[in-house]
């Protein structure tokens, strides 16, 4: 089950992965510090708090290590290579982390011998109840049981969801062609309904039926649905099912009387003082901490380019909230005349990018100065990423929706990053907005926040960047 916390989706299984490497990660702390006692030996009361203290500290420290390589998300497609990689490089940021602690606090009740052998406790304990959780089909136990009302074109998307993390929520347990309409879908998942939709459901343990009609001239079975709604099955229309399911809200088949009366699309001034002042504070602090970065990345532009050559800080006119152009600033990452022929999708392997260029593309260290847009208020930290003025007149005539996507500021990290790589195409846009208008009508601190997390994996494994 998919489950809402602020408006940000929590599936079940999820949450019960975290919950228990949370405790195993406090587990892992406690076990090393009692491994070094003598035997006989015990702690004193006070020193058994100290210890459970840091243990939770520990074990939240590594939690959101993991969060932030994107090991908490239903979205997880890395193989078992990957989630290893991932496990061990966050217990490595947390065994650095930790050991400044260790050195600023020399009170704590641990030393660094105990720290190594409580991280590694925990990688262990992480891969075993991963694998663990794999082997009993913990995914299977929570997930939800779909009936889905419809056969046609739209009923046909939910056998064309490639990604296996796009199902990880839900099972179809079939289709109901009502009368009157062409069956798209396989014939053998094709369920008989002639004795009703509730009887067929209670059958069939349907935890939830998505009425996916793609002819809205067929009429509803009004009564039916009402009586499954009174037996406590949920009964979704097929956008707002998918918007929870996949994280993204399905354009080819929304309509604005959806955006109207669906909830969401928060815009009180509580939210845009606690997101302002988080982008005040993060990007001082950013750009404090990555000052060393900015130096490195302008010395190695002027040298590869000469001291003589174009600026190494590129200004380029980007659409803003409420669709207003600003200037935003990057580091110069491809040759002084790559537009001498127009503005350009960037493209794979770009000859126009430079060997400096590629690096810091690939490292995100050009977007930096756009730190420098988050304090002018240009930008937020999370949001829609800012196409040119070029791109969007485009776009807005021939996608439909696309000016929502202008609702909030432009950011830096976005939900449509985290899910969809890198768009380089007009194809590419229309898939991300479905992403774009998810956070818009779901945006949220917490989400902010999640987002800010998760993108650090996206830069740590060079995600997505062209």
């Amino acid at each position: 089950m998919a489950k809402r916390l602020f408006g940000t989706a929590l599936h079940a299984s999820v949450v019960a992965l975290a919950v228990s490497e949370l405790l195993l990660f406090a587990a892992a702390l406690l076990g090393a510090t009692y491994l070094r006692l003598q035997p006989g030996a015990a702690l004193l009361p006070w020193q058994v708090a100290d210890v459970q203290y840091v243990a939770v500290a520990f074990a939240v420290l590594l939690f959101v290590c993991c969060l932030a390589l994107g090991l908490y998300t239903h979205r997880q497609r890395a193989n078992a290579a990957g989630v290893l990689l991932r496990v061990l490089l966050a217990g490595v940021c947390t065994t650095v982390l930790m050991s400044l602690a260790i050195l600023l606090l020399p009170q704590l009740p641990i030393d660094y011998r105990e720290l190594l052998v409580a991280v590694l406790l925990a990688v262990l304990f992480s891969l075993c109840v991963r694998v663990l959780f794999a082997a009993i089909g913990v995914d299977d136990v929570f997930r939800r049981r779909v009936l889905v009302y419809g056969a046609d074109a739209r009923a046909l998307t939910f056998q064309q969801l490639r990604r296996a993390s796009d199902r990880r929520s839900f099972k179809v347990v079939g289709y109901v062609c009502p009368p009157g309409e062409p069956a798209q879908v396989p014939q053998e998942q094709l369920l008989d309904a002639s004795q009703g939709l509730l009887a067929l459901s209670q059958a069939l343990a349907v935890d939830e039926i998505v009425v996916a009609l793609e002819d809205r001239r067929l009429s509803l079975p009004v009564d039916e649905l009402l009586a499954c709604r009174m037996a406590g099955i949920v009964v979704s229309d097929y956008v707002t099912f998918m918007e929870g399911a996949v994280g993204r809200i399905v354009l080819e088949a929304l309509n604005p009387s959806w955006l109207i009366f669906a909830s969401g699309f928060r815009q009180d001034p509580l939210r845009r003082f606690m997101s302002r002042a988080m982008d005040i504070a993060v990007s001082l602090l950013l750009l404090v901490l990555t000052l060393p970065l900015w130096l490195l990345a302008l010395i190695a532009i002027r040298i590869e380019d000469g001291w003589h050559g174009a600026s190494a800080v590129f200004r380029q006119q980007r659409v803003g909230f409420g669709g207003v152009p600003y200037t935003l600033y990057k580091l110069r990452s491809m040759s002084a005349d790559a537009e001498k022929g127009g503005a350009q999708w960037a493209q794979k392997n770009d000859p126009r990018v430079t060997r400096v260029g590629a690096f810091i593309r690939k490292t995100r260290i050009d977007e930096l100065p756009q730190l420098y847009n988050v304090l002018r208020g240009d930008m937020s930290l999370v949001g829609p990423r800012p196409e040119r003025p070029e791109f969007v007149s485009t776009l807005q005539a021939n996608i439909p929706f696309y000016a929502q996507r202008h609702a909030v500021k432009p950011g830096i990290a976005g939900w449509a990053q985290l899910c969809y790589p890198y768009g380089a195409s007009e194809a590419d846009a229309l898939q991300k907005l479905q992403y774009d208008l998810y956070y818009v009508k779901n945006n949220t601190f917490l989400l902010d926040l999640s987002i800010l997390v998760q993108t650090a994996e996206v830069v740590l494994m060079g995600k997505g960047a062209r």
